[in-house]
């Protein structure tokens, strides 16, 4: 499958799912994809098919800077990486609203964090950390 179109296809199959935990956090749809994880699952799915059909990349490794530069000038698995952050974003964020829901934190404070998370993983999960600290009732 072309790598474009399932770059597209990836990054909308994410959307609706944070949508949903911002606007409709305590819906039983929202909850039920919470729960299920669904979307990530898929996204396991072409993730691996990826990954896998990047194939031996010359010079690609993990073992340095120049090694994973070399890995990201193939389309497969650079689409790969892209989807591994779709992936572990929206995990990252199912946490959030799950844990700010057990933990009483508003709902008006944790909506930033999720966009954050959505936008720049690490720095939502953080401001998200930081919040709880001063906000959690439980």
């Amino acid at each position: 499958m072309n790598p474009d179109l399932v770059f597209s296809i990836a990054s909308m199959l994410v959307f609706p799912q944070w949508l949903l935990m911002v606007f409709l956090p305590k819906w039983k749809g929202t909850t039920w994809l919470l729960n299920h994880q669904i979307i990530p699952g898929i996204l396991v799915i072409i993730y691996a098919i990826f990954l896998l059909s990047a194939g031996d990349v010359e010079g690609g490794g993990f073992g340095s800077l120049q090694e994973v530069k070399a890995l990201f000038t193939v389309d497969n698995a650079v689409l790969a990486g892209w989807v591994h952050y779709l992936a572990f974003d929206l995990l990252v964020g199912s946490w959030i609203l799950k844990n700010s829901q057990e933990r009483a934190v508003n709902h008006f404070a944790v909506i930033p964090c999720l966009f954050f998370t959505f936008m720049a993983g690490p720095v939502g999960w953080g401001l998200y950390m930081v919040l709880r600290y001063f906000l959690a009732k439980k």
